[in-house]
């Protein structure tokens, strides 16, 4: 009898401890990716290839930290211009979070997925990157060319068991 309540206490043990291993496995990870282009930069000086942004730009900036205000960033990326980072930085500030730079040329590397992974991020780039990155991450060709003088575009990309969706919203 002392033997079958020592086995019956060690498989209770052993079943309770591999189940609690399992939801540890199965435990479903959600990545919410938010993309937008830099908000309107300075065009006065064709040849400066790292402008700053307007005055409507940081207003659309400022806009934008508000439109991220009840999103719980986990972390802030952005292209290290002077333009896509004035673009991060009101939402970087108002949400305590330090901006990361990404490599247009690397995007949604290995590196990139395993730091983003069950994270929700916002991504700001420029228009020949922005649409790049958002097809990486969808695995195709979806969207197209963006006009040079959009910057209201969010693009939000989620991953939740191998699945995307992926929405287009336009902010004004």
């Amino acid at each position: 009898m002392r033997h079958f309540l020592f086995l019956l206490i060690t498989l209770t043990f052993f079943s309770c401890q591999q189940t609690s291993e399992s939801k540890e496995k199965n435990t479903v990870k959600t990545t919410s990716y938010y993309f937008i282009r830099h908000a309107e930069k300075d065009r006065s000086n064709p040849s400066n290839k790292n402008p700053n942004l307007t005055i409507e730009g940081h207003k659309r900036a400022k806009k934008w930290s508000n439109v991220f205000k009840h999103i719980t960033l986990d972390k802030i990326y952005s292209t290290n211009y002077n333009r896509t980072i004035q673009t991060a930085q009101p939402t970087a500030n108002k949400q305590n979070i330090p901006i990361q730079f990404y490599k247009p040329n690397e995007l949604y590397s290995k590196e990139f997925i395993n730091n983003t992974k069950g994270k929700t991020v916002l991504v700001v780039g420029h228009s020949n990157t922005t649409l790049s990155f958002v097809n990486k991450v969808l695995n195709e060709e979806k969207y197209q060319n963006i006009n040079d003088s959009v910057n209201g575009n969010l693009y939000i990309v989620t991953i939740k068991n191998q699945s995307k969706t992926d929405y287009l919203l336009s902010i004004q």
